[in-house]
């Protein structure tokens, strides 16, 4: 299928679950109703953002991706409806923990999981206490409507990780996310360098791109968190298709022609033209090429 409707949800997240498992449900069925095929929901949605503090109760959140309650209730949502979709979740596997995406395809199954590569550790950001960094490496997920790239909230941050996954295939990648206000530092807003960090990974690989956010003050035992929305949908030139403001819950949609931004992808050059023979310092820390 060469056109391909895409939607973002963007909500707040209580300390109900099933509350707000519930309400996801009620987005994703929006989104469907105004024709989107595949759908994403924020980062972790089915609770507060938990990381905020260190706790060691809370890995009881956690269950294997073939069990856990929130991916299967989307799974049959999912072959419902028709429609893709990226499923945010904690998954515990074994004595690991990961931050990690279900990829269900309209079908209800699961194409595989991905799992969270970057992990951040700052002033309420506390993830490195919970999430095991990911394994799995960058995918292109062949779904119905296309194939899909995902990378979750940090990852958005890297511009290796977009690159890789355009690289193996992806028409179109998907960030679910968690950002908001800094603990540390109160003036510190970072929407517009987020936002303009993902216009050029779509505007550099020349796909749309889709991320949501969530939205609400978050209190935890050390701090608190404002998540500021602002989900966006962006097109393959890095432009802004469709924005959702700082506050409220909405379903933004677009419509993307798959063949015809691949056509123009090949006819621009930019993967034609790439030397990854010189580009040995990216797979360093330093940027060293040699060592010794």
């Amino acid at each position: 299928m060469s056109t391909v409707t895409v939607a973002a949800v963007q909500m707040a997240c209580g300390p109900d679950s099933q509350a707000n498992v519930a309400k996801a449900e009620g987005f994703v069925r929006e989104a469907a109703g105004r024709g989107a095929q595949i759908i994403l929901l924020p980062e972790l949605f089915e609770t507060p953002y938990f990381c905020k503090d260190q706790k060691k109760e809370l890995f009881r959140l956690a269950h294997p991706a073939s069990a856990h309650p929130a991916v299967k209730r989307l799974q049959g949502l999912a072959a419902e409806l028709g429609v893709v979709l990226p499923v945010s979740f904690f998954e515990r596997a074994n004595a690991a923990h990961y931050n990690a995406v279900a990829v269900v395809d309209s079908d209800g199954k699961r194409l595989g999981v991905y799992r969270k590569s970057h992990i951040p550790d700052s002033p309420g950001y506390h993830e490195k206490f919970y999430f095991n960094p990911g394994d799995t490496g960058f995918r292109a997920w062949p779904t119905r409507f296309g194939r899909v790239g995902v990378g979750i909230c940090w990852d958005q941050w890297f511009p290796e990780a977009a690159r890789a996954m355009v690289l193996k295939g992806a028409e179109i990648l998907f960030y679910p996310t968690a950002i908001g206000s800094e603990p540390q530092d109160a003036n510190l807003d970072s929407r517009a360098h987020w936002q303009r960090v993902m216009q050029g990974h779509a505007g550099a690989n020349m796909v749309p791109l889709v991320a949501a956010n969530r939205i609400g003050r978050e209190q935890g035992e050390s701090c608190a968190i404002t998540f500021y929305g602002s989900s966006f949908i962006a097109g393959p030139t890095g432009e802004i298709v469709a924005e959702a403001g700082r506050t409220e819950e909405c379903v933004l949609t677009a419509t993307f022609d798959l063949d015809e931004i691949r056509e123009a992808r090949a006819a621009w050059g930019v993967f034609r033209d790439r030397r990854p023979d010189l580009y040995g310092a990216l797979t360093t820390a330093d940027g060293e090429t040699e060592t010794g």
